[in-house]
């Protein structure tokens, strides 16, 4: 591990090349992500969780939804305080309100409180994304080298989540959900100390002032971030099919928690396989906007999940969740490299945060849009509903694609590939 590589949020580091070892704030910030992934119970079980406590259908549906509000809500906030008070900051202050309220969630009763609880646990559960991509995005000036530790940023991500299913569906028979939710808690705890053991203190100063208020307005203005989230919120639904959806497919297929496991576990071994390959892959396609990428990984996650569909065994489904992960790995790199580029210097948080609103605005649609087709049309409906949305996600590339060409070129410059070690 690096102890002596420039710190987190270190732009001026653009003028005098990029360094080929990672800062130890980013080695903390990638096992972190590892972590409250890999133990990240909470939101792939919930539906088993709600189901536990005698919710009809409908119910489980509207409290994923309610999840998904406070997910957005969240990335917005996290996203907002990384510019303002800091990286380090944001994170534990996060991390520690995980602590405190997901055992909340697992405990209350049906009624109000499991309403706040479920709310409340939605803003803290992915806070670290939007701090972890502006991170990056300043300490990695060169489009290559982003990309590489993107791409690995987002292995740590699925396969933390891969991990998450296999362990659960193995742990919750003997265990049980709840357990699960406060190992959750725990690793959100643990995410906090190593957050403020090892990212310095002072790294606030390195990041500059706050943001200006015209960058606020300036985002709502920004034609190619609207496109962005457009596109993401259409592929990312898709994407959020394997966490929400794919579970109440299941459910109502007679399948039970370890059988959703088994998706995942098929999902993991996938991440596994592929991920090196296309993160070395996808560093050497950075030269230029990654739009068209974006565009395949979406058609890829649209055909998959929607197969889905047509699945009514275990095997099936797994099939199903292998199949997404070349649009997984390639979705959220393909995204990050043009947030990139889209995105001012001194706001980098913001735009993260204003983007990680789409997959939390995924986390609502995928699991009402399914219930909705599984009532009114079933397996069917739901298969051509997504394969429909991902399609949509493709499309929207293209003008995508004409409003950065127009307005932010690709840099002529190359360098080096960042190494981990």
């Amino acid at each position: 591990m690096s102890t002596t590589a420039v710190p987190v949020g270190r732009p001026d580091q653009a003028a005098k090349g990029t360094p080929r070892r990672w800062p130890t704030a980013i080695w903390t910030l990638m096992a972190g992500t590892f972590l409250v992934r890999g133990l990240g119970f909470t939101y792939p079980f919930l539906p088993y969780h709600l189901t536990d406590l005698n919710l009809s259908t409908r119910s489980i549906g509207t409290f994923l939804a309610v999840f998904g509000a406070g997910w957005l809500l969240g990335s917005i906030l996290s996203g907002w305080l990384a510019d303002r008070i800091g990286h380090r900051t944001t994170l534990i202050a996060a991390m520690l309100l995980a602590t405190a309220v997901l055992p909340l969630l697992a405990q209350v009763p049906t009624g109000p409180a499991l309403f706040a609880a479920t709310f409340t646990g939605g803003i803290v559960y992915d806070a670290s994304r939007p701090v972890f991509t502006a991170a990056i995005a300043q300490t990695f000036p060169d489009d290559a080298v982003r990309a590489t530790v993107n791409a690995w940023r987002h292995f740590a991500v699925n396969s933390g989540a891969a991990v998450a299913g296999t362990a659960g569906g193995m742990l919750a028979g003997p265990f049980g959900i709840r357990a699960l939710i406060w190992t959750n808690a725990a690793a959100c705890l643990l995410f906090a100390l190593l957050v403020w053991r090892f990212i310095p203190a002072n790294e606030r100063r390195a990041l500059g002032t706050a943001p200006p208020r015209s960058n606020y307005r300036a985002a709502v203005r920004d034609q190619g971030l609207w496109l962005l989230l457009a596109a993401s919120l259409a592929a990312l639904t898709c994407c959020a099919s394997l966490f929400s959806s794919l579970p109440m497919l299941m459910a109502d297929d007679g399948l039970q928690a370890a059988d959703y496991g088994w998706t995942q576990t098929a999902n993991a071994g996938a991440v596994l396989l592929l991920s090196p390959f296309l993160n070395h892959w996808l560093s050497r396609r950075a030269k230029h906007p990654m739009t068209g990428l974006f565009a395949v990984s979406s058609l890829v996650l649209g055909t998959s999940m929607g197969a889905a569909g047509f699945a009514s065994t275990t095997l099936g489904y797994s099939a199903a969740a292998a199949l997404a992960v070349p649009g997984e790995i390639v979705v959220f790199v393909a995204a990050s490299d043009i947030l990139n580029r889209i995105s001012p210097q001194d706001a980098r948080g913001l735009y993260a945060g204003v983007w990680g609103t789409t997959l939390a605005g995924a986390i609502i649609i995928a699991p009402t849009l399914a219930g909705w087709a599984l009532t009114h049309g079933g397996d069917l409906l739901a298969a051509a509903t997504t394969f429909a949305v991902g399609l949509l996600g493709a499309a929207l590339c293209w003008p995508l694609a004409a409003f950065i060409r127009r307005t932010h070129p690709a840099p002529a410059r190359h360098r080096p590939e960042a190494s981990p070690s």
